[in-house]
């Protein structure tokens, strides 16, 4: 916990884990599960639709959430002094663990309804992954330790390249998931460094600069003073150079598949597809209108929307592949008992989870101090 933090909200998540495994027993007993397996009869890939557009909705609210938080960490060697690095800590020391609890709500949620994507993304993607969590482990380290060190350089340089380490970590795994994973007969069937290539540094890359707009129109929110006027100047080229490599990958992507390309041009999906590219196009241009107009809340409103249009548009593509370019997502669905079974437990636990993010974010809005919050 970080000192001066105040944490109301801590009993919600052990108080939802109790509810959870309470009304699992429950809705699961032998005559409930048959009653609610009756009704998808023939509609496994209902289930699949389902459970893929909750593991699509868990990955983004991880990124969106924890990614403003990465974002400010990488814009630590831009502060002036250690009031300046207080604010940065003080502005997500109140979320930044709340907002993790996707990433294992999302690692949960894949083993349980896609576990052959989970054992291959582990075995192909060991290196990155492993990484991107030893630099949270760094991260989180820092928010412990750094408020009550004697000496708080090393925790300042801990802290940012904890989180430095942890986003181009994530674009690695990324970009070796669409550089395509070699798999056969449901197991990883290529070697420990597939991932590494120029293309998955291209997108870690890509990455960085994402969470540095997301994080520098978050401080906007945030801050005043020196501190939020050097976070327009920060969202502004930090857009630039996402919307430049948003149109790099788009453009290398296709030369990994062919397929990509002739679902861009083929109906169904010419009738959409493109729309993600034009709403990107649009957050984009709103986006350095209101850095100009000196507006707060709009810039990071449209960084989220540049990253939905993105993330939407890469779905669309790749689909119906979970690990393109073999492995797909009905090949990859776990047993229909099973994700009924744990269906349950996620359309209990995830309002849950939502409420107390809401909540958490609704008592520490407005701006950050020297005092932090009350």
């Amino acid at each position: 916990m970080v000192p001066g933090v105040r944490r109301d909200y801590d009993w919600i998540p052990a108080f939802a884990g109790m509810t959870t495994m309470s009304l699992l027993r429950l809705f699961t007993s032998s005559s409930n599960v048959q009653i609610f397996r009756l009704g998808f009869t023939g509609y496994l890939m209902d289930l699949v639709t389902i459970w893929s557009c909750l593991v699509a909705l868990i990955i983004i609210l991880y990124v969106v959430l924890d990614g403003f938080g990465l974002g400010v960490a990488l814009l630590f060697p831009t502060t002036r002094d250690e009031e300046e690095r207080d604010l940065l800590i003080g502005s997500i020391a109140p979320v930044w663990d709340a907002n993790q609890t996707w990433l294992v709500f999302g690692a949960g949620a894949l083993f349980v309804a896609f576990p052959m994507v989970y054992g291959v993304l582990f075995s192909a993607l060991y290196i990155p992954l492993f990484t991107f969590v030893f630099g949270l482990i760094f991260r989180g380290t820092t928010f412990e330790f750094r408020e009550s060190a004697f000496r708080k350089g090393i925790w300042n340089k801990v802290f940012f390249l904890g989180s430095l380490i942890a986003v181009g970590s994530q674009g690695l795994t990324l970009g070796g998931v669409i550089s395509g994973i070699e798999v056969e007969a449901g197991r990883f069937a290529g070697g420990s460094f597939d991932w590494l290539n120029a293309f998955s540094i291209t997108v870690s890359v890509a990455l960085i600069a994402g969470y540095i707009l997301l994080g520098s129109t978050y401080l906007i929110i945030k801050t005043t003073g020196q501190v939020q006027e050097r976070a327009f100047n920060q969202a502004r080229w930090s857009a630039l150079a996402v919307l430049g490599f948003q149109v790099v990958v788009t453009i290398w992507t296709p030369l990994h598949y062919s397929s990509v390309l002739t679902n861009w041009i083929t109906p169904p999906r010419i009738y959409y597809i493109w729309t993600f590219p034009a709403v990107g196009l649009i957050a984009f241009f709103i986006l350095i209108r209101s850095l100009k107009a000196r507006r707060e809340i709009l810039p990071f409103v449209c960084s989220v929307f540049l990253f939905l249009a993105g993330y939407l548009g890469l779905i669309a593509s790749l689909y119906p592949y979970a690990i393109p370019p073999s492995l797909t997502l009905q090949e990859a669905i776990a047993q229909q008992e099973t994700l009924v079974f744990t269906l349950w437990g996620a359309s209990i636990i995830l309002p849950v989870v939502l409420g107390y993010s809401i909540y958490s974010y609704s008592v520490f809005r407005g701006k950050v101090g020297k005092e932090k919050y009350g």
